[in-house]
């Protein structure tokens, strides 16, 4: 009999059913070799992580190292695409343009998660739970939008 491997810890073997079909068994009886194979995926994880840290670290000091640092009185001003500032640094927002986008996003997020649930509800199995978890979820919404009706933010003035 011949094993085969591509990971030195596990060995594939037959296991006695169909030709074709091989079970895994492990090739290492103590639990320290189990442990250094379950976490030899992790630290390869972990060293790209480590790498990829270092590489932006090194790519932030390259960059204050190498660039010329000539503060002026005209670049420490602020910038506005091009035009001298005038006045205040304060401007009055509206915060209602705020909250379209905010209840877009609600929406958007919505519509995400509807056609998904539509393709569930579709499996056998899964329809009355389905059902009953997405009316509590337009429940929730329609709530939302209820209120923010009833606080008048839904009207342009």
């Amino acid at each position: 009999m011949t094993y085969v491997t591509d990971v030195p810890e596990m060995a594939v073997a037959p296991a006695g059913g169909p030709p074709g079909h091989e079970a895994a068994v492990p090739a290492a009886d103590t639990p320290t070799q189990w442990a250094a194979a379950y976490f030899d995926g992790y630290s390869t994880v972990g060293l790209l992580a480590v790498v990829g840290v270092l590489f932006l670290a090194v790519a932030f000091v390259g960059g204050r190292l190498l660039r010329p640092v000539v503060p002026t009185p005209e670049k420490l001003l602020t910038y506005e695409c091009g035009v001298d500032p005038v006045g205040e640094g304060w401007a009055h927002t509206q915060v209602r343009y705020y909250v379209y986008a905010f209840l877009y996003v609600i929406f958007a997020v919505d519509s995400i998660f509807l056609f998904p649930w539509a393709t569930v509800f579709a499996e056998p199995g899964f329809g009355g739970t389905t059902l009953v978890e997405m009316f509590v979820f337009l429940g929730f919404l329609t709530v939302g939008l209820l209120y923010a009706w009833k606080k008048g933010v839904l009207e342009w003035t």
